[in-house]
Formats: C-alpha cells, structure tokens, sequence
C-alpha cells in the first residue's frame, strides 16, 4: 500500500505520517530519512524529528539520494516512512550538476525509485511538501525545483493507495482506494459506546 500525506511547513504532517506507519507496521518499521544535515537548523530538525520518533519502534536509514541503489529484498517485509519527498529531490537535483531542463527525467527516475520500493515493501508512507502557496516570484533553479516536485506529487498521487493532507494538525483524506475496514484514523477518538434511537 502507498499513503501520501502532504501539507505546509509546521502543519503536523510528520507526526500524522509517524502515527500512520506505526499503526500500519508489521515486521519492521523503517524510517528511511532523506535530509542531509546542512547547518544549525538542518542538525536542529533532524535532532527534532529523531525525538518525535523515539520508542516508535523505528530503524532509521539515512538514504539522501539514489533509492533505486538499495537491493530490492532491504524492503521486504517493513514498512517504511519516507520523510521527505522534496528532500530526496532537492538532493539529487543540487548534488553539484548543473540544474536543467532535464530535471523532469530526475523526477521520473525518483518516481521509478519509489515504485520499487512500493512493489517489494509491505506499505510506504511518503512524506512531501505543500511548498506552492507562498506567493514569491522564484529563481529559475526554485522554478524548476518545485515543478519536479509538483510533478512527483502528480505521479504519486495517482498510484497512491490514499491521499491525505495534514491542515493545522488535522488530516484530510483528499483520496482513499483502501477499504473502509482497513483504514486508520489515528485521530479518532475512542469509540462512544452508547447506543442512541435514530
């Protein structure tokens, strides 16, 4: 099964997807982390996201490009949480080339990644970036940027099992394929077991 949850900067979405993979997970828990710890800040979220994840049941596997390098049976049998999407982009699209209009056949091969792990994992959780609302004018290489990443959110949304956008904290299921019987809220309250007269 494929899950995709997106949403802004601060908006929960981590912890949702965090929540979802635990509730989801049999055999193994992977956390495949994609963030290469650039300064102050990048050291500060990744330590955040480590402590979010404490006593999850989580193994961490820092992976910040070239998915398709690890043999396909690492996957059998875990499911993983891929946090983040724009991440793996961004490090593969800035790792010293020159950024060019090629750029799109980046994102298909990333895509190509992902479907792999899909295909030999028990279920993937992939974690992007709602980044297409601020309103800024961009450079070229931004430009280019978030078109490949608004074009891998196309391409994963379309095969993806579920959709949810994280707003405020609160998840928003925008596409389910999966049967109600196996879907999880992990907002749900308890259920109410009093019984009313309809």
């Amino acid at each position: 099964m494929l899950i995709l949850i997106t949403g802004g900067s601060g908006s929960g979405k981590s912890a949702y997807a965090e929540k979802k993979a635990v509730s989801l997970s049999g055999k193994r828990l992977l956390y495949l982390a994609t963030m290469e710890p650039y300064g102050e800040e990048g050291a500060r979220r990744i330590a955040r996201h480590r402590k979010l994840r404490k006593g999850k049941g989580f193994e961490t596997v820092e992976r910040s490009s070239h998915l398709g390098l690890l043999a396909p049976d690492f996957w059998r049998g875990a499911t993983v949480l891929l946090e983040d999407l724009s991440n793996l982009l961004a490090n593969e699209m800035f790792s010293g080339e020159p950024v060019g209009e090629a750029d799109l056949g980046l994102a298909d091969r990333i895509f190509e990644d992902i479907l792999a792990v899909v295909e030999n994992c028990d279920h993937l959780v992939v974690v992007t970036n709602d980044i297409f609302s601020d309103g800024e004018e961009l450079t070229q290489e931004t430009a280019l940027f978030c078109s490949g990443l608004g074009y891998l959110n196309r391409l994963l949304a379309e095969r993806a099992d579920e959709v949810t956008e994280v707003v405020y904290g609160i998840p928003v299921t925008v596409q389910s394929r999966v049967p109600s019987q196996l879907r999880i809220s992990v907002y749900d309250k308890e259920p109410d077991n009093e019984k009313t007269d309809s």
